[in-house]
Formats: C-alpha cells, sequence, structure tokens
C-alpha cells in the first residue's frame, strides 16, 4: 500500500496548474448515458475516481477512451443497465448513473454506493424524486432497482440539500415528459458545470447556480463536447499548504469566482492574495493567524475545505473554532493530528484548534480523502519525517500531488 514520505520545514514557491475538478468530471461522465451519441469531455484529471467511472461505464457497454485530459463516450450499445457493488462500493458518486440510465432506458439496477467513512450520505432523496417523476423503485439484496416507462415531470422539494441529488434528479429530468422543478437544489458550481454540459447536448435547463432548477424535458439529447471546470476544492488545499509553510504560490488555470469562501478565510490567516479570471497567487510572509470557519452548502465554506484549513489552523497563533455541519464523522484526521502534536479538542461536531508553533513529523495514517489533504499539509510543517499512509484515499481526488508540491519545492516522495 503506497504511502507518502514528507520531510518539512520547506517554504513553498512556483507555479501550480489546477487540474479539472473531480466532482465536476464524475456528475459530467454519467451524463454520457444520456444520448446514443459521442460525448467528448476535456480538462479531466487522471484520478483513481474516474478510472473506476470510466470502468463502470465500460461495464455497461459504454464504448470509453482517456487519452490525456479528454475522455470520449459512446453509449449508443448499452446492453446492461446496472452497476455493481463491487465497483460502487469505492466510491459513492456511482449512484449518478441512476438518473441517467432510467431516464433513457427505463429500468436501472445501481447497488447502494460507499466511499470515504465520513458520514452517513443517504441516497433517499435521490430515490424520492425519482418516484415522484413516476418510477417504481424497490431495494432488493443491497440494490437500487428502478423501472420507468417513461419519466414524467414533477415539482420535487428535496428534505435536505443535496449535490449528488440535485444532479441526479437533473439529469434523470433532461428526458422525462413535461416540466420538472427542483426546489432547495444544491448551488454547487458543480452543478452548473454539469447543467452547461447538459444543455450543450440540447438539454433544457433554467436556474442551475440557485435554490430553484426548472428542466424541459426532451425527446433525446445529442453528443456534445465540454470542458470541465478547474477544481476548487485542489486549488484551495494548495493555497492552505503555501499559507502554513509560507512562501509564494502561483495557480494557473484556476478559478476564483467559484473560491470566495476559501480565499475570505486565507486572507484572514494573513496571506495576500491577488487574482485574475484564472489565476490566483498567495504569499505568506509570517505565522498565519488562526481562524474560526463553519462549514456550509455553497456559497458557504465547503466542508471538503475543513481538514486543510485545520492544518492551517494547528501551527496558526491563536485559537480557531472551527464547526462542521454537513458531515458527523468529519473529524477522524484530529486523533492523526494530535500525533503530530497538534492541540486539538473536540466537542460535539466542533473541534477548538489552539496553534502551536511547530509540528513533529511522525507516522500518521489517512481516513478519507480530504483528510489525506490536509495530513500532507500538517506533514510539509512538521519537523522532521512525517509519513501518511493508505492515499489511496488521496489518489481518488488529487491528480499527481507529490509531483506538484515537490516542483514548488516540497521534499515529498511515494513509498510503495
Amino acid at each position: 500500500m503506497d504511502k507518502l514520505c514528507i520531510e518539512g520545514g520547506r517554504q513553498l514557491t512556483g507555479s501550480i496548474a489546477v487540474s479539472g475538478a473531480k466532482n465536476a468530471a464524475l456528475p459530467i461522465l454519467a451524463a454520457g448515458l444520456l444520448t446514443a451519441e459521442p460525448l467528448l469531455v476535456s480538462n479531466v484529471p487522471r484520478l483513481k475516481d474516474v478510472a473506476t467511472t470510466l470502468k463502470l461505464l465500460s461495464g455497461m457497454g459504454v464504448r470509453c477512451s482517456h487519452e490525456g485530459d479528454c475522455v470520449s463516450l459512446d453509449a449508443s450499445r448499452v446492453d446492461s443497465p446496472d452497476a455493481p457493488y463491487e465497483l460502487v462500493r469505492t466510491m459513492r458518486a456511482s449512484i449518478l448513473v441512476l438518473g441517467p440510465l432510467l431516464a433513457r432506458f427505463g429500468e436501472a439496477r445501481v447497488s447502494l454506493p460507499g466511499g470515504c467513512a465520513i458520514g452517513q450520505r443517504p441516497v433517499d432523496q435521490h430515490i424520492k424524486g425519482l418516484q415522484a417523476m413516476g418510477a417504481a423503485i424497490e431495494i432488493e439484496h443491497g440494490y437500487v432497482v428502478a423501472r420507468a416507462s417513461r419519466l414524467r415531470g414533477a415539482r420535487i422539494v428535496t428534505d435536505m440539500v443535496t449535490v449528488t441529488g440535485t444532479e441526479n434528479l437533473m439529469m434523470a429530468a433532461t428526458l422525462a415528459q413535461g416540466e420538472t422543478v427542483i426546489e432547495n437544489a444544491a448551488r454547487e458550481p458543480e452543478v452548473v458545470d454539469l447543467a452547461q454540459a447538459l444543455v450543450a447536448m440540447g438539454a433544457r435547463i433554467q436556474g442551475a447556480g440557485t435554490d430553484r432548477i426548472v428542466v424541459q424535458g426532451v425527446a433525446a439529447l445529442h453528443g456534445a463536447s465540454h470542458r470541465v471546470m478547474p477544481d476548487r476544492i485542489e486549488a484551495g488545499t494548495f493555497l492552505c499548504a503555501v499559507a502554513a509553510t509560507g512562501g509564494r504560490l502561483r495557480l494557473t488555470g484556476a478559478s476564483p469566482s467559484t473560491m470566495d469562501a476559501t480565499l475570505d478565510k486565507l486572507r484572514e490567516t494573513g496571506a495576500e492574495i491577488l487574482c485574475g479570471d484564472d489565476w490566483i497567487e498567495l504569499s505568506m510572509k509570517r505565522r498565519p493567524s488562526a481562524v474560526d470557519l463553519r462549514t456550509a452548502p455553497f456559497p458557504g465554506f465547503a466542508t471538503d475545505m475543513q481538514a486543510q484549513l485545520m492544518a492551517l489552523n494547528t501551527i496558526a497563533q491563536g485559537t480557531g473554532i472551527i464547526t462542521e455541519t454537513i458531515f458527523e464523522n468529519r473529524f477522524m484526521h484530529v486523533l492523526e493530528m494530535q500525533r503530530l502534536g497538534a492541540d486539538i479538542a473536540i466537542e460535539g461536531n466542533t473541534a477548538i484548534v489552539r496553534g502551536v508553533e511547530r509540528l513533529s513529523g511522525a507516522a500518521v495514517m489517512a481516513t478519507d480523502l480530504r483528510a489525506s489533504a490536509g495530513l500532507v499539509i500538517a506533514g510539509l510543517v512538521a519537523d522532521g519525517e512525517t509519513v501518511v499512509d493508505r492515499i489511496y484515499h488521496l489518489d481518488r481526488g488529487y491528480e499527481s500531488m507529490e509531483a506538484k508540491l515537490s516542483a514548488v519545492g516540497a521534499r515529498i516522495r511515494r513509498l510503495a
């Protein structure tokens, strides 16, 4: 099992190109099931989750190729609308094939999902919405089994804001008969990116990026090409790293307009930040100041950035209060950061982080994707050597992280 070995205490200086967004690429790849014509998707990162998605689609009969950062999909001959447990268990986003399969083929059999163990992420809102659109759905032996001759437009009010639920229902609605209205919809930029890809395929969608999305169903979608948006979480992770270590970093191919909450918090730490349309430059010339944060759905502070800001707070001046409102188990990285000397106390869904002057390298274990990134940042500032185990989590969501960090001065290498 691969590990990362990090020798801490070095400032980061240079430039990093931001990869395409994992959380946008995965639903867009699933959208390839909605048309019999080719879909070309560019700026797709080479990640374990992308490879799993392509393997899942290939198993259904979709012809897939991934060359460079481009993926081409041809779903003209789908012969098995089935998403098996052995693939879905490793990646919760696999549930995103449910809506497209049901909408285009009238049936789907999708295993209940797995992924990171960061808390409950039920699919009941997906099922509720599809049932409102006329689907007959049963849970059989760990699988969601859905059937519908043709979905019908409906007004759907979700009980909670759910990104994948919004995406699944929006995709299903593109081929439904009549108008579908999704209330309490997720507003994340990745939802907007998916909507733009669907519109390029001939879908009629209004309101993406607001809490009310309206979809007019069409008889069929056609082929298209789409470029995936930049990964705002990867960008935020690297910015947190240089804010913690000190130095100056320029991110190219970024999307600062999607990162207001993260950039505002980094400015509070004392970082100096400049932005253009597609670049961000951050410099940190002193010990960072601790910040308080509370995770929330977009446009609030992303739960996917919580562990990285916590790592920054561990060596900041002062005390930072971090409240996690999205997932109940998303403080599992705290015990590992404590092994590095961090002073963190947990009270329910709140972490109280008292900054210390320095961390000390140690062996730590990643528990989920973003925890992995937080531990890498902590290792970059810790004295001595830190070894981060179970980095297969990291490979699910970060493209060549150690290579990108090495290029800007980090001493980090992969151990097999």
